[in-house]
């Protein structure tokens, strides 16, 4: 495992919605594979964070039907755009621009940003994981049934959504909540 800041590595081991992996930590919370590290900074500064998101593309989320170039490279350049926004959800102002990369069965994000704080890192890269899991959502394109973690995200968002109706007294029946 590449060496944390001990402060880092002390908010990544207590946060409990963290796990340590071979080669940094994962976020636990979400149906997608994660990947967090993080370097010493320069001046006053906690750390510099490294966080990966790995999603599939819209073709490798559809289950049993090929998805048209035209349709995979729209949903695509509609994730990116989204996700331009992605720090507005972190507390970190010192940050890269968003990269975003796909090939044939893969997208991976990768956001860097320094922390002034560990804790404040660290709830950060949640926070970032999070909005682009939400984003991910957002394009889920109707129509289509989804395999691996499209599925189970959209499945969790069901029961979710299930679990609020009839919590409020409501009847139970209802769409998806995307």
């Amino acid at each position: 495992m590449s060496d944390l800041p001990d402060s880092t590595a002390h908010e990544l081991e207590s946060h409990d919605a963290f796990d340590r992996t071979d080669d940094g930590y994962a976020l636990a919370t979400t149906v997608f594979d994660t990947a967090i590290t993080a370097d010493d900074a320069e001046g006053k500064r906690d750390g510099r964070f490294r966080v990966t998101v790995f999603l599939p593309t819209l073709d490798a989320a559809v289950a049993d039907e090929v998805v048209a170039d035209p349709v995979e490279n729209g949903w695509f350049e509609t994730l990116e755009r989204r996700l331009e926004d992605v720090f507005t959800v972190a507390k970190t102002s010192t940050h890269d621009e968003p990269v975003i990369e796909r090939d044939a069965d893969e997208v991976r994000v990768r956001l860097e940003y320094t922390a002034w704080d560990a804790g404040e890192g660290v709830a950060d890269a949640k926070a970032l994981i999070e909005f682009v899991e939400g984003t991910f959502a957002q394009g889920v394109i109707p129509g289509y049934e989804y395999q691996g973690e499209a599925a189970t995200l959209l499945e969790n968002a069901q029961n979710r959504g299930q679990q609020a109706a009839d919590g409020d007294g409501g009847s139970g029946s209802g769409g998806m909540p995307l």
